[in-house]
């Protein structure tokens, strides 16, 4: 496969991802309505483990492949996949799903920056000037000092950070691990984390609940598998800004399923996110296209 179609290939797995993911987050915020988030955790990260273990047996695959290879560096991915998802799910209860989602936003912008210690991949000044004036958009979406703001907004922003690194994370343990090892240890290392922290409150849930449940762990987990997927097959700084495809996901389910409009100051943070987003893709671009010979 050419590097071009191997890059566009990444791209496309990505953006379905961000769909499954953005679907996922929907059904967390609804169970969030009535049930410990650590639940909804341990829903997501078991499942996940049980499907990607019935996978491999289904297709005959090598078990082998799932042998965990830099044990502190995967441990280090699930710790962090599980912080951004107790602190995304939590900050749900709270704010609609597009502002939620539009906050957490922030991630690109966090994984552009970060692969150049992390990855040593290179960033030029003008990428640097666009995630400056990205985290700009998320101050306008905030409003820190006014009014507006809301404590709670800080827990996506968290929540980006912790996502942006597992998956700066994920890319590094791609050279060692496949894709199936790296979802199916970070879900069964979640799931023994949530279940140790499963408060007092745990609720049963009825048959439709549980529908959700299961749903939410089957949909979450092929959405992850297929943005580490996307990472695969390309450079962090060329993935990242597709993310801000889910802030379509995210308007139209939050309109749909609570009837949430966003703002005018989301819609403006949201815009300058974007346009910082598409920005550093062009200079990506653009730099790869220079220097080639």
């Amino acid at each position: 496969m050419s590097t071009a179609n191997r890059t566009g290939f990444g791209i496309g797995c990505a953006l379905i991802g961000l769909f499954a993911v953005s679907v996922m987050d929907a059904c967390a915020k609804l169970l969030g309505e009535g049930y410990a988030i650590s639940q909804i955790i341990l829903a997501r990260t078991a499942i996940g483990a049980l499907i990607v273990l019935a996978f491999m047996v289904a297709t005959n695959s090598d078990l082998t492949s799932l042998r965990p290879r830099r044990l502190g560096l995967l441990l280090l991915r699930t710790l962090l996949g599980l912080a951004a998802g107790y602190l995304f799910f939590t900050g749900l209860r709270f704010l609609p799903l597009a502002d939620a989602f539009t906050i957490a936003f922030t991630a690109p912008l966090f994984i552009t920056g970060l692969s150049v210690p992390l990855l040593g991949e290179r960033v030029g000044r003008r990428r640097w000037i666009a995630v400056v004036l990205g985290f700009g958009g998320v101050l306008v979406i905030m409003q820190p000092g006014t009014a507006s703001f809301r404590i709670e907004a800080l827990l996506p922003l968290g929540a980006a950070l912790c996502y942006a690194l597992s998956m700066l994370i994920s890319r590094r343990l791609t050279r060692d691990m496949t894709t199936s090892g790296i979802v199916f240890w970070s879900s069964l290392g979640g799931a023994l984390v949530a279940v140790t922290l499963m408060p007092s409150q745990w609720l049963t849930p009825d048959l439709g609940d549980l529908g959700l449940f299961v749903f939410l762990g089957l949909i979450g987990t092929l959405g992850m598998a297929l943005i580490i997927q996307g990472y695969r097959f390309a450079p962090a700084a060329i993935i990242a800004p597709f993310d801000y495809s889910a802030l379509l996901w995210a308007v139209l389910l939050g309109w749909l399923i609570w009837r949430d409009i966003p703002g005018p100051e989301v819609w403006l943070g949201a815009a300058i996110l974007i346009a910082s987003g598409l920005y550093i893709l062009h200079r990506e671009t653009q730099w790869r296209i220079d220097s080639q010979p």
